[in-house]
């Protein structure tokens, strides 16, 4: 159990770093595509790529060390473990989402956005029910 409490709050750590940025960059969405101004676009563009490229390097531990906490602390292995399926269910999810983000960044970085910033205040809600999906599974454990 040594190392175990080291994963789980470096665990923790990654994953709420990680889901500033689920959180913020659609932010920068809704801006974006109520931009009219080049300069303004250029400028959140460039916010959303670096913000992009970091929260992809907090969510790479954020998973490894998740995944370690069920493969060598084996977290969730036995007994009523439908909770653990869900939550890996769930991390999935939310690393789709995370693609999709990169997805709609390269499309306004081609200035093919069809979207509107109403799209974009929906779309941001989207982390924000799968992070407490996911809380509520971890520590809940309902089945």
């Amino acid at each position: 159990m040594d190392g175990y409490l080291w994963v789980k709050a470096f665990h923790i750590l990654f994953v709420a770093s990680w889901f500033a940025g689920l959180f913020y960059l659609p932010r920068i969405f809704v801006n974006l595509a109520m931009e009219t101004e080049p300069a303004a676009t250029a400028r959140l563009l460039e916010m959303a790529k670096k913000l992009y490229k970091f929260m992809t390097l907090l969510a790479i531990p954020a998973l490894l060390l998740g995944f370690a906490l069920v493969g060598v602390y084996q977290i969730g292995v036995g007994g009523q473990s439908g909770w653990l399926h869900a939550k890996i269910l769930i991390v999935f999810v939310i690393a789709g989402y995370h693609y999709s983000c990169g997805r709609i960044l390269r499309k306004f970085e081609a200035g093919q956005n069809t979207r509107s910033h109403k799209y974009y205040r929906w779309f941001n809600e989207v982390p924000v029910v799968l992070m407490a999906i996911a809380i509520i599974l971890v520590v809940v454990k309902p089945f």
